[in-house]
């Protein structure tokens, strides 16, 4: 897989655990109030993340979900989690995923927070613990299980979920007389009524975020016409093609650019909300893309003058959710392994998944955890609670996609053919099968 800078980590998985608990620290500077054992030995677990531990003073209010979760497992089991921080500076511009990669595979931690490549490239080399046996895996939601089970090993598990959609100005679609679209069909004719109307841009789009296109058009029957396990084994054995899936969907972002449904060039350049946002929250332009978070985010669009609605992707399906999964991983030769275990059975209990939903207004992995969203999500809730949704991300399918697929639509935005992002799509393919 191509590398992935610094920046991808941080948008595209934008909204998930990893990036929104804190800012990143300067150091790796342990938290030297260790709890004794009752043999004299401190208990502690080591956790390496991109955020350093916020003050244990301050209020619940200036504290972020992710400590108060973990201040809860410190309090219940009499033991001090260490957190080991990464910044940029500090690794000589590695990105976050080279230096969690060199960091498992030294041994020199218990638990990381974790990204789907990663994920996925760990648990394929068997250095990530099997964590299906833990306390709570029952109440987990399938979507978690599927994405993060490697070999047969559940590997990984978020504190959210983090799903994709369409942010729409309902003002102006009802302007027009317009349905807010289900099909790729529906999505481009609304394209033209606003195009006609003098909509000069009628997508916001930014070089992050538009493989979320791809994904709903390529994998709507897969993850919900009952065959998943079947086509993920055709994919992964390479009797099946993901570019056979993914072709109408670059079709379909092909035909966006040249309609001028969406600005390419710009688009190629834009950071994601930073640069579509502004004519958005200005109304003039109807749709953008974005994560649940977003909605939330008064810095984002949680605070716009008209009535703003989230919904799927346009899809053979309908409006399709797009999820993509961050989540803790431990060590296989964990130095603290039954109080990582331990600590993970807390953080992941339906009452820590409560807090850390209520406190973020998130979709929680547990099936038993619902928290009441804004009323813009409702339209997007409703199909995940429904188990309707795609993923952008898996660990069990052999070809990475989330960061793969992004730099493959970026080359389309550049000027590259379908058929040249096809081609691209098969020989990543055939490299994953040779690995």
């Amino acid at each position: 897989m191509k590398k992935v800078g610094k920046r991808l980590l941080g948008i595209c998985i934008a909204g998930s655990m990893l990036f929104v608990v804190a800012a990143c620290g300067n150091k790796e500077a342990p938290d030297r109030n260790l709890i004794n054992s009752q043999d004299g030995e401190e208990k502690v677990v080591l956790l390496f993340g991109p955020m350093e531990k916020s003050n244990p003073d301050a209020s619940n209010i200036a504290r972020t979900a992710f400590d108060l979760t973990i201040g809860m497992a410190e309090e219940k089991l009499g033991l001090t989690v260490e957190y080991r921080t990464y910044t940029a500076e500090n690794y000589e511009e590695k990105t976050y995923d080279d230096v969690t990669l060199d960091r498992v595979r030294s041994g020199m931690d218990d638990l990381y927070l974790l990204n789907p490549d990663t994920i996925q490239k760990l648990g394929e080399e068997g250095r990530l613990a099997d964590l299906s046996s833990l306390d709570n895996v029952e109440n987990l939601r399938e979507v978690v299980k599927i994405s993060n089970t490697v070999n047969g090993k559940l590997v990984a598990i978020p504190q959210e979920v983090v799903a994709y959609g369409l942010f729409v100005n309902q003002d102006m679609f009802d302007e027009y007389h317009l349905e807010l679209p289900n099909t790729p069909e529906e999505f481009l004719e609304c394209c033209r009524v606003f195009k006609e109307n003098g909509i000069e841009t009628p997508v916001g789009a930014n070089r992050w975020w538009l493989e979320n296109f791809v994904f709903a058009q390529a994998y709507a029957d897969l993850y919900n016409g009952g065959h998943t396990e079947e086509e993920i084994a055709a994919l992964n054995s390479g009797e099946a093609k993901f570019s056979e899936y993914m072709r109408p969907g670059f079709e379909f972002l092909q035909e966006l650019i040249d309609k001028d449904y969406i600005d390419a060039e710009a688009a190629y350049t834009y950071e994601a909300i930073e640069g579509e946002g502004p004519d958005f929250k200005e109304q003039k332009t109807p749709i953008v893309m974005a994560y649940w978070g977003a909605a939330n985010a008064d810095t984002a669009y949680g605070k716009v003058d008209f009535n703003l609605q989230v919904i799927g992707f346009p899809s053979s399906r309908g409006q399709m959710p797009v999820m993509s999964m961050s989540g803790y991983g431990v060590n296989a030769k964990a130095e603290h392994m039954k109080d990582t275990i331990d600590t993970l059975n807390v953080i992941l209990s339906d009452e820590a998944l409560q807090l850390y939903a209520e406190t973020n207004r998130v979709i929680s992995p547990s099936k038993n955890v619902e928290v009441e969203c804004v009323n813009a999500l409702k339209p997007l809730n409703d199909r995940v609670n429904e188990g309707v949704y795609v993923l952008g991300s898996n660990a069990n399918l052999k070809m990475e996609q989330w960061g793969n697929v992004c730099l493959i639509v970026r080359n389309l935005l550049n000027g590259a053919s379908v058929d040249e992002c096809m081609a691209e799509l098969d020989k990543l393919q055939e490299e994953s099968l040779k690995n």
